[in-house]
């Protein structure tokens, strides 16, 4: 299988969940920085993904699936013993979809694009840190007494919060009032799977081919 990526992007949440998976894919680079986005041989994304933008998951058959939440599950379902998703139709799948969801709508998309566009100016970008800080306080409730996300199992919800966290330095959205998710953070950093991920996802076709 083929995921379509950039290092910067949230590419790295499927990333972390094929590595932790055992799955095999291959990493296809996406300049998304550039205009028009283009992949490694000057081909235009767009005529890849019409939708223009990574993840983008090319299964073996042929067939795409996008949208960050649905490649990750669609990956867990794969290796069902990975334990990376609950079962469908369990009441524990439902969490989980309530948590991707959450994260999809109320805490990436207040990063992207807001805290990546100085251009839409300084009182969008402190109204956008102000909203990442009240749904910082409700990850940080969520994990109070909890290993991970969702209890004492790893979860593709984690992998998915991860790159938010990830991004907080950058995007100055400090974490320094909320200590379970720095210790969450720390956890997840350790993981041998995790850092793997990293490695492949943060590598760019140069520093590959090198």
């Amino acid at each position: 299988m083929q995921l379509y990526y950039h290092p910067y992007a949230c590419s790295l949440a499927p990333a972390i969940v094929a590595a932790e998976a055992g799955i095999a894919l291959d990493l296809v680079h996406v300049d998304i920085l550039g205009a028009p986005h283009r992949l490694g041989d000057g081909t235009d994304y767009r005529d890849v993904n019409t939708r223009n933008y990574v993840p983008l998951l090319v299964r073996d058959d042929g067939s795409e699936v996008s949208e960050a939440g649905i490649i990750l599950k669609v990956l867990a379902d794969l290796n069902p013993t990975s334990g990376l998703a609950p079962a469908v139709g369990s009441p524990e799948r439902l969490l989980l979809e309530q948590w991707l969801t959450f994260l999809g709508t109320e805490l990436h998309k207040s990063y992207s694009p807001w805290l990546f566009h100085p251009e839409v100016g300084a009182t969008a970008q402190a109204y956008a840190r102000d909203l990442v800080a009240r749904r910082y306080a409700i990850v940080e409730a969520q994990l109070d007494g909890r290993t991970w996300l969702l209890g004492e199992t790893f979860s593709v919800a984690d992998a998915y919060l991860f790159v938010m966290v990830n991004w907080a330095a950058a995007a100055g959205t400090p974490l320094d009032g909320f200590p379970l998710i720095r210790a969450w953070f720390e956890r997840m950093k350790a993981r041998p799977k995790v850092r793997e991920a990293i490695r492949n996802h943060s590598a760019s076709p140069a520093a590959k081919a090198a």
